[in-house]
């Protein structure tokens, strides 16, 4: 297949909704389940790379980090209306822990019949996938291969806005490739109105970072850094310059998220995600103020699901929802975000308006169905 011809397929596959584009086809010595790489205090300062003068950052953190990021390529089979066709795709990965498992994102891997993955040092290994949570974003690939350059991602403290950030992946196969750029915000969702209905996109496009380091096709799955050469991110959309008229708006699963699904995934294969049972749709503050609604801003609860934690704690339709626990909620993106604190079978304090009227109500969380 041509380079060209597999870009169209790639690019097929990875529309998300229109205006965005997810980026992708977008040995353990401990001898336990913990993640070595994420057990690892995050680093102070980059390594020092010989013949790298200090003053360049960016360089170092290439350096250090590059032989932990790899290419990820995969065939797919799709249905069309000429019947099943065949294609190419590629996507990037962050080693996560030396004994060869490898984390990417999960629509990298989405329907990929085959696996390859191809390191820094011109080496490549089939790869078999051990879980994929397409409502994180989040899958895990394992190789055959030991001693391999696993990654310290930082899962201590959120990034700094303005803070230096620096991605690395496999934009249009060419791997290994730096871009540059700062976090521009983090806490990011994407709006209701290009994700549609599509609840699985809404929950894995919610507490994203941003950052204007170039994010291109290809990138999906890849690392950003900060200046110590510490995974902050796993590289996951972008929004294309053509249709938004803006340019270098990437975004990246933080690296909390992303350790807590991955070791999820490599305990038993799936990710248990705490369920609410609401449907929600956001309150901005102008339409809050345009219906003069007692509230600035705040999820507003459009259906409730029977038998839920959220039905038996006596949450109702046209309920605004305002807290959960201690994190202000302003859209489903705050809601899904701050569920991810939490396990099945926690109750939460969920704080509602109800006809004018502050309540607090007790909810008992429960186990995300698959076709909630």
């Amino acid at each position: 297949m041509s380079f060209r011809t597999k870009a169209r397929f790639y690019l097929f596959l990875v529309a998300a909704v229109t205006a965005v584009l997810l980026a992708g086809c977008s040995e353990d010595r401990s001898g336990s389940n913990e993640n070595a790489a994420a057990a690892q205090a995050p680093r102070e300062e980059a390594p020092a790379a010989s013949g790298i003068p200090e003053d360049e950052p960016v360089a170092q953190v290439a350096a250090a980090v590059g032989p932990s990021v790899v290419q990820v390529n995969v065939q797919v089979s799709q249905q069309t209306p000429l019947g099943t066709q065949q294609g190419e795709g590629l996507g990037s990965g962050v080693i996560y822990r030396e004994d060869g498992h490898i984390v990417t994102n999960a629509h990298v891997v989405k329907g990929a019949s085959d696996i390859e993955v191809a390191f820094a040092d011109g080496t490549t290994e089939p790869a078999e996938l051990v879980g994929s949570d397409p409502t994180s974003e989040i899958a895990v690939l394992k190789v055959d291969r030991g001693n391999l350059p696993a990654a310290t991602f930082k899962t201590d403290e959120a990034p700094i806005v303005g803070q230096l950030a620096v991605a690395i992946g496999s934009p249009a196969g060419f791997e290994a490739t730096v871009t540059s750029g700062v976090v521009s915000a983090v806490g990011r969702e994407f709006p209701e109105e290009l994700l549609g209905t599509d609840r699985e996109a809404q929950q894995a496009l919610s507490d994203l970072i941003q950052t204007d380091a170039a994010i291109s096709p290809g990138n999906s799955g890849g690392a950003l850094v900060d200046r110590a050469g510490n995974i902050i991110g796993v590289n996951v959309a972008y929004l294309p310059p053509g249709e938004t008229g803006a340019v270098n708006l990437g975004f990246a699963v933080p690296s909390d998220t992303a350790v807590s699904v991955a070791d999820q995934l490599m305990e038993t294969g799936e990710v248990t995600t705490p369920y609410l049972g609401v449907g929600t749709v956001p309150i901005p503050p102008e339409v809050a103020e345009r219906f003069d609604l007692p509230v600035d801003s705040g999820a507003l609860v459009q259906s409730v699901q029977p038998g839920s934690g959220a039905d038996d704690a006596g949450v109702r339709k046209n309920d605004v929802i305002t807290d959960l626990g201690d994190t202000k909620v302003g859209s489903y993106g705050d809601l899904f975000s701050a569920l991810r604190d939490y396990q099945p079978g926690d109750t939460v304090r969920l704080t509602i308006v109800r006809n004018g009227d502050e309540r607090t109500l007790d909810v008992a969380l429960g186990e995300r169905p698959e076709n909630p």
